[in-house]
């Protein structure tokens, strides 16, 4: 079989199980299977494939029919320009959160701070961060002990172990410490709202990184409230929020001293970051 020919059957077979991106992903799986970039078979489409990447190809295919996402499949998801390493234990890192590093690397860029990641899942943030912002340090905390290994092994990868502190347990339990910058991509989804996110998300994402509660800012007015101990004066909190949050978490900071900086929005318009200083 030539790559043209598997492309066209892969592409067929996810179609058939309703998945939207049934040809990217079709070239993605197969790309992986010949260990090539996606680019480079895409010019040498005549190139005849053995049957071990075939094997390899048909297995990725069942798993990917089955709604479990790319990144997952791969163990890796890019972010910042960086092949992050990624599993089940993790959310996977998502381009507007991107948004909400570049704007704070922008903010930050010529000082030397202390920054907090709570939550920190894959380390994305954190890592990506201080890959940017040579004189600062940092500390990483989750709940999830595997998420931990997950941030460890990815500061380890790129060099950044030194500079970060993980910590294993519950942000509210941190004390002593006070930070220039607190950030974080809480859970922010109404709890009864998770039924109806897509089978990617809800079948294979940890449910425990995306429920935010009742009214899915649970976890939001809790750093809020605990980020007034644990900021310096004039300290800065920045916040992944969910696209309809802004005018309630607007009020929450607001209420309690904050500042509001800064919106990002994403790119479908809706504000999904708010950067706020505390006075």
């Amino acid at each position: 079989m030539k790559v043209l020919e598997a492309i066209k059957a892969g592409s067929k077979f996810l179609k058939e199980k309703n998945i939207p991106t049934y040809i990217l992903d079709s070239e993605l799986l197969l790309s992986k299977s010949l260990k090539k970039p996606r680019e480079e078979i895409l010019i040498n489409l005549d190139q005849n494939i053995n049957k071990k990447v075939l094997e390899d190809f048909n297995k990725y295919l069942l798993r990917r029919s089955k709604k479990e996402p790319i990144a997952y499949l791969f163990g890796e998801k890019e972010f910042w320009s960086k092949n992050f390493f990624v599993n089940k234990d993790t959310l996977i890192p998502r381009p507007e959160t991107e948004l909400l590093v570049s704007k704070l690397v922008t903010i930050f860029k010529k000082k030397k701070i202390i920054i907090l990641d709570i939550g920190t899942g894959t380390g994305c943030i954190i890592v990506s961060l201080l890959s940017e912002l040579k004189n600062s340090n940092g500390m990483a905390i989750d709940i999830s002990r595997e998420a931990i290994l997950v941030a460890k092994k990815n500061a380890c990868k790129f060099k950044l172990s030194d500079r970060i502190k993980f910590l294993h347990k519950p942000f509210e339990e941190l004390y002593g410490k006070k930070f220039d910058l607190i950030v974080s991509n809480p859970p922010y989804i109404k709890r009864k709202d998770i039924k109806n996110l897509s089978d990617d998300i809800k079948k294979f994402e940890p449910k425990m990184a995306l429920d935010g509660g009742n009214d899915g800012l649970d976890l939001i007015k809790k750093i809020i409230y605990k980020s007034k101990k644990i900021l310096k004066i004039n300290g800065m909190l920045a916040l992944e929020i969910g696209s309809e949050q802004i005018k309630k978490v607007s009020k929450i900071l607001i209420d309690n001293k904050f500042k509001i900086n800064c919106i990002i929005k994403d790119y479908r318009n809706n504000v999904r970051c708010v950067i706020a200083e505390y006075k």
